[in-house]
């Protein structure tokens, strides 16, 4: 008879236990009993899994990703089958949130402790990177993206607009200067993002047009938070979404540099799902929680 389910069981159990003894004693079967399963298994998807040593077990490579991926699978049915006809206990079990690194430390940190106070039952998985991942294939159930929407197989709830700021520290400016009108940026270093297509120019309302003037510098970070950082410690000007740097505006950490040029842009900022997750209490729940408790400064 067919048992999938066992085998990879007691594959995963062998992967964490280092050899076949401590697996059988874990899963109280025999030695040969785990041998076999393993090899039933192997067979069937026609790759080695485990290299069998006199001492131990070693995961080839395609067993470490095997492992990773059946491991992460059997912790979502784990999850799907402790929620299902628990609506009334309210909210539980993982809940897979990515956002990029700036709304993550500004806007989602600060208030997930009351989430997770909240609702007990739900643990929190945040990953953090300014890097466009899929949903699907990172396992996340709700993901904050800022700016276009390009995945049209998601619902999107938006959670607010920022409009774009230029900033410098007061260091810098005291050093070089504050720019008094766009051109002046020739004469200064703009903080650049190496993630984004666009990053030679940057937008200016003058009179009635808006146009574009360079933004030239020898810096590219890779994240906003490195171009913020970089723009703290003093080594220029940078654009952000004003979201970003409210707080840092508020403590004099940085200063809005030719804002009476400013062209008016921002970013939209929304949390996407699938659509079959709206029903879940745990992604309820956040959704809900967002709207209460993350305030986007525009």
């Amino acid at each position: 008879m067919d048992n999938r389910f066992g085998d990879i069981e007691t594959f995963l159990t062998a992967a964490s236990e280092g050899s076949f003894a401590a697996a059988a004693k874990a899963l109280r079967l025999t030695p040969s009993a785990v041998s076999r399963s393993i090899t039933r298994l192997e067979a069937r998807l026609g790759v080695l899994l485990l290299r069998r040593t006199t001492r131990a077990l070693a995961l080839t490579g395609e067993g470490l990703a095997y492992r990773d991926r059946m491991a992460a699978l059997l912790a979502d049915m784990v999850d799907i089958e402790s929620g299902l006809g628990q609506e009334a206990q309210g909210p539980r079990g993982r809940l897979r949130i990515n956002a990029s690194v700036s709304f993550g430390t500004e806007c989602l940190l600060p208030v997930l402790p009351r989430f997770t106070e909240r609702y007990p039952a739900v643990t929190i998985d945040l990953a953090l990177s300014d890097t466009i991942v899929d949903l699907v294939e990172e396992r996340a159930d709700i993901a904050i993206r800022i700016g276009p929407l390009r995945d049209t197989r998601l619902v999107a709830k938006k959670l607010g607009h920022s409009r774009m700021v230029l900033v410098a520290s007061p260091d810098y400016l005291a050093r070089r200067g504050m720019p008094a009108s766009p051109d002046d940026l020739e004469a200064h270093d703009c903080l650049r993002f190496s993630f984004r297509r666009s990053v030679d120019s940057w937008p200016f309302r003058i009179g009635k047009r808006v146009v574009q003037r360079p933004a030239a510098g020898r810096f590219f970070g890779n994240s906003g938070q490195v171009v913020r950082q970089m723009a703290i410690a003093g080594g220029g000007i940078a654009r952000h979404g004003r979201f970003h740097v409210a707080s840092d505006l508020r403590a004099g950490r940085l200063v809005e540099v030719l804002a009476d040029y400013n062209a008016g842009d921002g970013e939209d900022i929304h949390a996407l799902y699938a659509p079959e997750d709206r029903s879940a209490p745990k992604v309820r729940a956040f959704l809900d929680f967002l709207d209460e408790a993350v305030r986007i400064e525009g």
